[in-house]
Parts: structure tokens; C-alpha cells; sequence
């Protein structure tokens, strides 16, 4: 068990995005995460081919497909399915759950 406040941030696959890995389980591959989007970061639309994506905007606001999302509210992404682009409108820091490898691949 990690408390997040003793868990540093470390660079994310993204300019702008910083993850705390909460969680790992060295069985599947899957991790939670607090992800921490910096104010303007427009992450490209992607696909996780190993993992069930599920995020919990715990503050800020990301807009996607012309969607905003703010505090409060949970987007999931199928294994394999793209999505994205994500563009941060404001700092946002969401908790975030893989149930697989946390691998991205351009789509």
C-alpha cells in the first residue's frame, strides 16, 4: 500500500505528464496512478493494446472529441480502442487505473 504523498512524481510517456505509481501488480502488469496533466498539454490520440483504462478526474479540465471533462468524472477506454486527443485546459490530476501493461501506441 503507498501513500501518495510519499511517492515522487516521475516523467509520464507525454511532455507535461507526470505519474505517481500507486500501485503495481507485478502479476498482471497493471498499476493505478495519480497522472498529473500540466495546464495546455494536448496529448495525441493513442491506444493502450494491454490495458483497460479507467480515470477519475479528481481536479481540473480536459477537453476530448470537443467533450469537457472536470472534477467528478470517470472516462474508460477499452483495451485496444483509440482515443484521445486529450488537451489539458487547466492543471489536471486524475486517478487512473490500468488493469494491464501501461503501454501506448500511436493511432
Amino acid at each position: 500500500m503507498s501513500r501518495a504523498d510519499e511517492v515522487e512524481w516521475q516523467a509520464g510517456p507525454y511532455d507535461g505528464v507526470e505519474l505517481k505509481v500507486l500501485h503495481k501488480n507485478e502479476a498482471t502488469g497493471g498499476v493505478v496512478v495519480l497522472r498529473k496533466f500540466h495546464a495546455g498539454v494536448a496529448v495525441p490520440a493513442h491506444k493502450h493494446p494491454d490495458a483497460n483504462e479507467w480515470a477519475y478526474v479528481l481536479s481540473g479540465e480536459w477537453e476530448e472529441s470537443g467533450e469537457v471533462f472536470g472534477q467528478g468524472s470517470l472516462l474508460h477506454a477499452p483495451k485496444g480502442q483509440g482515443h484521445g486527443p486529450h488537451v489539458a485546459r487547466t492543471e489536471v490530476v486524475s486517478l487512473t487505473v490500468f488493469d494491464g501493461p501501461l503501454t501506448v501506441i500511436p493511432v
